[in-house]
């Protein structure tokens, strides 16, 4: 019998799982590929310039990688789970004044919840993504430690937070450890059709990067006309729909003023957009809830971190103060810009993931 890792490749279409799923039978791994069917409302009707993981073209690129590589290669429908987990999320995040962060839902529930669950009926033993991150086991806790990838502009660390043990421990991310033009000249070497492939979007259901539109096809009969007021509540105009804004935003506002305006808040009880100038963007405390926890089992005292508070951000050092096992005040050392709730935030130790949850307030 074959002692050589079973492994199940997420194969996107694109050049970074094309070169995972190259690598992993470089390595001598037992290899099948497979591409997630997710039957996204915009990715297979929407006109887009852009390369879409989402689409039939991604689908039909993951095939021939697969062919040419001589694995087997099977798509699996996930077109129901997907819409009930991530575009529903999305859209009622947005109606409900929250700015989503889907990214982070679809690897927990999908690639690495679903699909990993696909792999046990198959009796393999390992996931392989394309994503710029390292996993390793901490000999002296045993944990599995979440790491950011080396190539820095394309660190994925961020949106993999929300992983648990059991699913950081059946992952491989060969990928980590390179940058982006080596995995390109990889690409090359092994002749892959993808090897010079544009990048993919981040949100893959909205094809042209329009979410305000999406949003109006999805859901027109819950959007509605409301107040934009400031911090006193004078009415200064009127907004086109909670969903079409978020904290930190300054475009799109169609208010005269005599000094810049941005969204200080988001009220979708109210139905009111509450504007402010850019100190009043400024806080030093937010509460964060949902923590999965990484690099630690417990969170019983008070710990310092880098702290993200969304995806593109440096980070800035706070104090976290546990309130229970998954609740946490975070107090900076100086106030952010637009903490916004409903994104993700992230706790790092170095280049180590400390664990992230989802910011409340």
């Amino acid at each position: 019998m074959s002692s050589a890792k079973k492994v199940v490749v997420a194969m996107s279409g694109g050049v970074d799982s094309s070169v995972t799923a190259a690598l992993m039978l470089e390595s001598g791994c037992d290899v099948i590929g497979i591409t997630m069917r997710l039957g996204a409302p915009d990715a297979l009707e929407v006109e887009s310039e852009k390369p879409n993981c989402c689409s039939l073209e991604g689908i039909e690129d993951a095939r021939r990688v697969a062919t040419q590589l001589g694995i087997p290669f099977y798509g699996v429908n996930y077109e129901e789970i997907f819409r009930e987990r991530i575009v529903d999320y999305f859209v009622n995040e947005y109606l409900d004044g929250r700015t989503p962060s889907p990214c982070m839902i679809c690897n927990r529930e999908l690639k690495f919840g679903k699909l990993l669950s696909l792999v046990d009926s198959l009796e393999y033993d390992f996931i392989a993504t394309g994503h710029y991150a390292r996993i390793e086991r901490d000999q002296d806790s045993g944990r599995y430690l979440l790491r950011k990838g080396v190539d820095a502009n394309k660190d994925q660390s961020y949106f993999l937070s929300a992983l648990t043990q059991e699913q950081l421990s059946r992952a491989i991310m060969p990928l980590g450890e390179r940058s982006k033009d080596e995995v390109r000249a990889m690409a090359r070497r092994f002749k892959l059709r993808t090897a010079d492939k544009l990048e993919s979007q981040e949100l893959c259901f909205v094809a042209d990067d329009n979410y305000r539109r999406f949003l109006k096809e999805q859901v027109p009969e819950k959007i509605h006309e409301g107040d934009i007021v400031d911090k006193d509540g004078n009415v200064l105009g009127t907004h086109q729909g909670i969903p079409f804004y978020t904290v930190g935003q300054r475009r799109g506002l169609g208010i005269a003023a005599g000094s810049p305006l941005y969204v200080t808040r988001v009220d979708a009880q109210k139905n009111t957009i509450e504007v402010g100038a850019p100190a009043d963007l400024l806080r030093q405390t937010m509460l964060v809830e949902r923590i999965n926890l990484i690099s630690i089992d417990q969170f019983d005292e008070s710990i310092r971190a880098l702290v993200k508070v969304r995806s593109r951000d440096d980070g800035a050092l706070a104090t976290i103060h546990p309130l229970s096992e998954t609740e946490a005040k975070v107090i900076f050392d100086e106030p952010r810009r637009a903490i916004t709730p409903g994104q993700a935030t992230v706790f790092y130790d170095g280049d180590i993931v400390i664990g992230g949850g989802w910011i409340r307030s």
